[in-house]
């Protein structure tokens, strides 16, 4: 199973390594300088300005009589630390929950198909289905994931080809994703753009983001299932163009990524598509179509080359 994508995970403070909760009320929770910053009138805490260390709690309870920017709680989210609004000494929790639907049909439709061997390897196999634009003969997810890496190699290629940007292969530091080429970070900065959708899609269809078919490791292992079904197409069509781009040196990779994605996201109707798949993935359709819904898919015979996909390699990565 692949562990994550880009040491994003990894560079974060475990939560099991990190103080827990930490109690606010009567202020405002805003970013000054990259930090987390609350000013309070006086409450839970004394009458005063306060850095809070957001990279090393869990979770920030903010209780009557205080507010929240937008920039707090994009940092809150970027270090995986959970904002509650909670009433006096938490005797009432007021954060609106995940989108939902009113059944847990498809939850616990994931969860038969994921605690069974055989059943997870055909929702895997279905997955790959989709993302080869064919169904596949083989159930060996090692085997898969040798075709897929080889795949998604030659797609980089024609790619750059495509788009004029100078490519020599996938290669990032995960420990500073930046110090990469243009075409690499962009290809980073789409998958994530790509895994956002992916995590509304989860959200909206009552998913469990952590019970993953061919991700496993991570706490959003379904999550970046759902989001590589696009990496094929979308992913490279996004960050490419923005490559090209940001070489003429007019606006930064990261912002041309998102605007690109945005557009993309929207005339294509990617998030929609998205719960479509994860209904047809878990069973809940019947055939497996193609994500650009221009054809079904026809059988096809596949190699049985094996290939490996561990971590450091192509295969299953952005």
């Amino acid at each position: 199973m692949l562990s994550g994508r880009l040491g994003l995970d990894t560079a974060r403070i475990p939560h099991a390594d990190r103080h827990g909760l930490v109690w606010l009320d009567r202020g405002r929770l805003e970013v000054e300088d990259g930090c987390l910053r609350f000013v309070t009138a006086g409450g839970i805490l004394a009458a005063g300005d306060y850095q809070l260390p957001h990279q090393s709690i869990s979770a920030v309870l903010l209780g009557p009589g205080s507010s929240v920017t937008h920039d707090a709680l994009r940092l809150l989210a970027r270090h995986g630390c959970i904002l509650c609004a909670v009433g006096t000494d938490g005797v009432r929790l007021y954060t609106a929950p995940p989108l939902a639907p009113d059944t847990s049909a498809l939850a616990r439709r994931q969860v038969a198909q994921w605690s069974e061997k055989g059943a997870r390897q055909e929702v895997a196999r279905r997955m790959y289905a989709l993302r080869f634009g064919e169904i596949v003969r083989t159930r060996d997810i090692e085997v898969l994931r040798g075709m897929e890496g080889a795949r998604i190699k030659r797609a980089y290629e024609l790619a750059a080809e495509r788009f004029g940007v100078p490519w020599r292969g996938r290669r990032y530091d995960r420990a500073n994703p930046d110090a990469a080429d243009l075409a690499n970070q962009a290809l980073n900065h789409a998958a994530l753009t790509m895994q956002a959708a992916a995590a509304i899609a989860v959200a909206a269809t009552g998913t469990i983001p952590q019970l993953g078919f061919i991700h496993e490791d991570s706490g959003q292992s379904f999550v970046l299932d759902i989001a590589d079904l696009r990496r094929h197409d979308l992913v490279l069509e996004v960050a490419f163009g923005a490559a090209k781009e940001a070489a003429l040196g007019r606006e930064t990779v990261d912002r041309l990524v998102r605007r690109r994605a945005g557009d993309t996201f929207r005339r294509k109707g990617v998030v929609p598509q998205m719960i479509d798949a994860i209904k047809t993935v878990l069973g809940e359709k019947e055939e497996p179509k193609t994500l650009s819904g221009e054809s079904e898919l026809e059988t096809g015979g596949l190699g049985r080359a094996r290939g490996s996909a561990g971590q450091g390699t192509d295969a299953g990565e952005p």
